[in-house]
């Protein structure tokens, strides 16, 4: 970047670094792979993504670039990454998932986060309860879930990122609404004593939910949500609570094998194509709400009802703090349900 900035001081410098990078370009290779390693709920986002980036990549260097796929639940992903997945980025469901590739090997660097914009967020989602046609339960709210008789799906917060921001959503609405964090705590207790089964990750509950008609209710991402009730039509209905969590998925390329592999100049063009606005659109396409674009903020704001969210940092200080009051061995979730 300094040497960036240098050379908006000498435009003669600067002409001939960029005859030199046009000249670079036909040295590229033919083509080149990448793999993109996510959570979930983003197979649809990023099949559409990588066509585009694909097209604009080919257009600006000629060069073909092939985006391989690879989807499960955030905290499972990323230990497959420290485990030596060879990712060139992870697009992970929290800065939780992605402090990991840093705090276990120095895949990334410390402060990964502040590379890009938005805290390196490109899009948000919420929590919300996806029920059955017609509500036949009357769930309308956090408190429904923990009466008597209430069969709720959500993954497991061991490993599934979209299954912590459930906990920390229900967590908070009852620490709001009951006061204290033994109240919270009693609460979350009730709520997982409603769950029958935990999948790894949100979309293994998408299909318990949906395709093997288990559960009443189904605490889910907002545009999996989208994607359930486009998918299915009048099965299910959409219900927003009274209050949920700004959910905050966070994008890296993954240092250490981007140098390895020689591909660290087309995986930074791939997570900043997410910025551009065919990218905000594609993720508001994809029923997940543009961070950045107000182009794609206005043409998708009738699909995203505006909420009472609390961020993450609102709530419970940072993504380290909840991880070990909440998610760490022996925490909170542990304790809860170890007695069920």
């Amino acid at each position: 970047m300094n040497f960036r900035r240098d050379f908006i001081k000498f435009p003669f410098a600067a002409a001939l670094a960029g005859a030199l990078a046009l000249t670079a370009l036909p040295s590229f290779a033919q083509s080149v792979t990448l793999l993109n390693v996510s959570y979930d709920p983003t197979r649809e986002l990023y099949v559409d993504f990588n066509q585009a980036f694909a097209r604009h990549w080919k257009a600006k260097t000629g060069q073909d670039v092939t985006i391989k796929q690879s989807h499960g639940g955030s905290g499972k992903q990323a230990r497959s990454i420290i485990d030596g997945l060879e990712a060139d980025v992870a697009t992970l469901a929290l800065a939780g998932d992605t402090d990991a590739l840093h705090k276990n090997g120095g895949w990334i660097p410390k402060d990964w986060q502040k590379r890009l914009p938005h805290n390196s967020s490109p899009y948000t989602s919420t929590i919300v309860l996806v029920v059955r046609q017609g509500n036949p339960k009357g769930i309308k709210d956090w408190d429904d879930l923990v009466k008597p008789g209430i069969s709720v799906i959500t993954p497991n917060p061991k490993t599934s990122g979209g299954a912590r921001w459930n906990y920390l959503a229900a967590w908070e609405f009852a620490k709001r609404k009951y006061g204290g964090d033994a109240k919270a705590r009693e609460f979350v207790a009730k709520l997982y004593g409603n769950v029958p089964v935990l999948d790894t990750g949100a979309r293994g509950s998408s299909v318990t939910f949906a395709q093997r008609n288990q559960g009443d209710v189904f605490i889910s991402w907002e545009n999996e949500a989208y994607l359930l009730e486009k998918e299915f039509g009048s099965k299910v209905d959409v219900v927003y609570p009274s209050v949920s969590i700004l959910a905050e998925p966070a994008v890296s390329v993954v240092d250490r094998n981007v140098d390895k592999k020689g591909t660290r100049a087309v995986a930074e063009a791939y997570l900043q194509y997410l910025y551009t606005e065919e990218g905000q659109d594609i993720a508001g396409k994809h029923f997940y709400r543009p961070a950045v674009s107000e182009k794609a903020k206005t043409k998708y704001a009738k699909q995203f009802p505006k909420l009472n969210l609390f961020t993450i940092d609102e709530a419970f200080g940072d993504w380290d703090k909840a991880a070990r009051d909440h998610f760490a061995d022996n925490a909170s979730f542990d304790q809860i349900y170890a007695r069920q």
